[in-house]
């Protein structure tokens, strides 16, 4: 097999022009020379819904765009814990505490620690966060508080970051993945593909990616809500060019995690699902996600059965 250690982003950019099945069997090849044959569960809780800040054009849950998204406050903490049993009970080895908003409010955060260590004390179950942009003092206590891993996506390229937010900024999200290494948390750091970007957007992100180097990288596809800016990207990409991007973000983050995350069930048929599984999918979020409903965890399993693989 190739060596893929001194491409440049150019030669990146010309694997899109290969065949599909072609750099399905590379990537492929790249995931059981670097990992074994299971495949991460994790699932997730919207602990407070809506009413965010920020102006993302992909979101349901910014105030900005008109959505009809169900708004709530946060969540009590038993609630959450009972979420959390229930996702390990299906099946789940993580649990991630969503919060909408650029970050909590002190009180918020207060409970959100209290939320943290329960999850964290339950048998069998990895606790993560994804909390917006926390200070330092804040990676330390959740830390502390039990977070073994923190979500925080760079969403797309630092080209294209304008064009989809410009109620902060690239390096905002940058330098927070980079405090989530420094507190001592796995970085869990992704990408939405398909909301308008090009592919040397794409290959940008990748490249971004494997600078900050994170435990796993989640990768959404856009689902397209109605009342956002983006409502109408339904054919922003098809298939075959997300397939190919699972592969290429293989090649260039040969040992990092990648996640089946938000949009796969309206992007891909079960069948391209399949195959992003041999692309070098080796993570995925079971269960429902923040504001739309995900995949049967039933037919996951079935899936991985197929193809000789099983969650852990």
């Amino acid at each position: 097999m190739e060596n893929f250690d001194n491409y440049t982003k150019d030669d990146y950019l010309k694997l899109y022009d290969r065949k599909l099945e072609d750099l399905i069997e590379i990537a492929n090849k790249i995931t059981k020379e670097n990992f074994d044959n299971t495949v991460e569960a994790c699932s997730i809780i919207s602990a407070k819904t809506g009413a965010c800040s920020q102006d993302c054009k992909y979101c349901a849950q910014s105030s900005h765009n008109k959505t009809g998204v169900k708004c709530h406050p946060l969540l009590d903490v038993e609630t959450v814990k009972k979420a959390a049993i229930s996702a390990r009970d299906n099946g789940a080895t993580r649990f991630c505490i969503v919060t909408s908003g650029k970050a909590p409010t002190d009180s918020e955060f207060k409970t959100i620690l209290d939320m943290i260590k329960e999850v964290a004390s339950i048998d069998g179950l990895h606790c993560c966060a994804s909390l917006g942009l926390l200070t330092k003092e804040q990676m330390k206590q959740i830390k502390e508080a039990g977070v073994e891993r923190f979500n925080h996506n760079i969403n797309t390229s630092k080209n294209y970051h304008s064009k989809i937010c410009t109620t902060h900024t690239f390096d905002d999200r940058v330098n927070t993945v980079k405090s989530v290494v420094e507190a001592g948390m796995e970085a869990c750091c992704g990408v939405i593909i398909g909301m308008g970007e090009s592919r040397e957007d794409r290959i940008d992100m990748a490249l971004s990616l494997k600078e900050l180097n994170p435990k796993t990288t989640p990768i959404n596809f856009l689902n397209p809500i109605k009342g956002t800016p983006l409502e109408n990207y339904k054919d922003a990409i098809d298939e075959e060019e997300i397939l190919k991007t699972i592969c290429i973000f293989r090649i260039i983050l040969p040992k990092t995690l990648l996640r089946y995350a938000g949009g796969r069930s309206t992007r891909l048929s079960k069948e391209n699902q399949k195959q992003g599984i041999l692309a070098g999918i080796n993570s995925i979020l079971v269960g429902n996600y923040l504001t739309t409903v995900g995949c049967d965890v039933n037919e996951d399993k079935k899936m991985l059965d197929e193809l000789e693989l099983c969650l852990k």
